[in-house]
């Protein structure tokens, strides 16, 4: 898979998430930026292009880089602390980039949300909590697009 991932700063964290990745993903645009919004926007971008498979953002919370993704349309950013809530964003509500703490996660822990976020590729098609958000969520979207349009 095609993986782009972006972080604000740089330690052991992200050094195991990066080398995570190169070891089993194609890596796209490895960076450290202390722009994290400019960063994060980069990174969504080319993930909902199509360029990307998913992308994995770390900043110190991670909630900052899911709130700047998640403003490019089509972008569904999670901020996770553990692997189970990693599987869910992508099994449940089809996120496609992934949001870590680089500050608040030990590096083996990152690694383990990265692996549990990539592990499922496709949301649960039984998932009926995915069936009734999916359509709701992308109106939400939708209308946000055309109110800024039409002011």
């Amino acid at each position: 898979m095609k993986i782009a991932f972006a972080a604000d700063d740089d330690n052991e964290c992200v050094q195991a998430v990066v080398a995570y990745l190169r070891a089993e993903h194609e890596v796209i645009s490895a960076t450290v930026s202390a722009v994290w919004p400019s960063m994060s926007k980069e990174v969504a971008e080319v993930v909902v292009s199509g360029e990307c498979d998913y992308g994995v953002l770390m900043c110190w919370t991670g909630t900052g880089t899911a709130m700047a993704a998640n403003k490019v349309r089509g972008a569904r950013a999670a901020t996770v602390s553990d692997a189970w809530t990693a599987r869910g964003a992508r099994l449940w509500n089809d996120a496609n980039i992934l949001a870590l703490s680089l500050k608040r996660l030990a590096p083996d822990v990152a690694v383990e949300c990265v692996t549990a976020f990539l592990s499922e590729t496709a949301p649960d098609p039984r998932g009926r909590h995915h069936r009734r958000a999916a359509r709701p969520l992308s109106r939400l979207e939708y209308r946000r697009v055309v109110s800024i349009v039409g002011q």
